[in-house]
């Protein structure tokens, strides 16, 4: 089992004019392979400075991050290994794909610079990748991003994050951007995914309705700080914090939302 512990983070930004910002304020949370943790919160929360730090995009101005017991190197051979083991797909799939490469290249490039599998079985494993998130190889696997809906390039970059087969995956807003009447098949492609490979989850959202039914566990973030944690249920359905009310309050009905919904009417659990 592969556990990743954020413990005791805290994050200052220095803005030019305004003094200090304070993104994350000790925040500490522990996920583990087979798990889905939903990180909640509205916009400037702090959910995606943790994103950030998680992916050594930023850096904790104090606390530490963990893999296994041992904190994350910050370079060489160690810190490529964390990035092999953690990878995220990000909110907007059109941005996160280069226009000018085709399907192929993306999924290809990271199974070569991780030396997943020998050369002679690349191709081979970029077509079994896309079959995994349900693409049909031949129809995409020589286009380019921008000849693929909104969905289909969300599932591309889920291939992309799996290729180095890591043990855990972040989410950031995954299904923020595309299409109400797509987003579902794309939560469910995740939740089989992370049932059947066992993966860790982080999955960062504003809404509460997707986090009950995709994660094992919350984390409610305001202003930085976790102002509740629980049992997924627990925390939807019995909301302690008043923050927590407010979002329940403005997020569909948590019964009624996935009541048509095959594949998440018991969450990623």
């Amino acid at each position: 089992m592969t556990t990743l512990e954020f413990d005791s983070v805290t994050k200052v930004y220095h803005v030019r004019g305004a003094g200090q910002m304070k993104a994350l304020d000790d925040v500490s949370f522990t996920l583990s392979s087979g798990q889905t943790i939903g990180l909640v919160g509205q916009s400037g929360s702090g959910k995606s400075t943790i994103a950030k730090i998680l992916t050594q995009l930023e850096t904790p101005t104090s606390g530490e991050i963990r893999l296994d017991g041992t904190p994350i190197p910050r370079r060489g051979k160690g810190l490529r290994d964390y990035r092999q083991q953690l990878r995220m797909v990000f909110q907007d799939p059109f941005a996160s794909l280069n226009p000018y490469h085709s399907i192929r290249h993306h999924v290809e490039r990271p199974l070569r610079l991780d030396n997943v599998v020998p050369k002679k079985e690349v191709e081979d494993e970029v077509r079994r990748l896309l079959d995994r998130v349900r693409l049909d190889p031949d129809s995409v696997i020589d286009r380019r991003p921008h000849e693929l809906s909104g969905g289909q390039r969300q599932r591309v970059a889920i291939a992309r994050a799996l290729a180095s087969r890591p043990r855990l995956l972040v989410a950031d807003e995954p299904v923020s951007m595309l299409d109400v009447s797509i987003r579902m098949g794309v939560l469910n492609l995740l939740a089989d995914l992370q049932r059947e490979e066992g993966l860790g989850v982080l999955y960062i959202t504003h809404d509460l309705a997707t986090a009950r039914h995709f994660s094992d566990e919350i984390l409610v973030l305001n202003q930085g700080k976790v102002v509740e944690s629980g049992t997924a249920d627990d925390v939807i359905l019995r909301p302690q914090n008043p923050y927590t009310q407010e979002l329940r309050a403005a997020s569909p009905d948590p019964e009624s939302h996935f009541a048509s919904a095959p594949g998440l009417s018991g969450g990623a659990r």
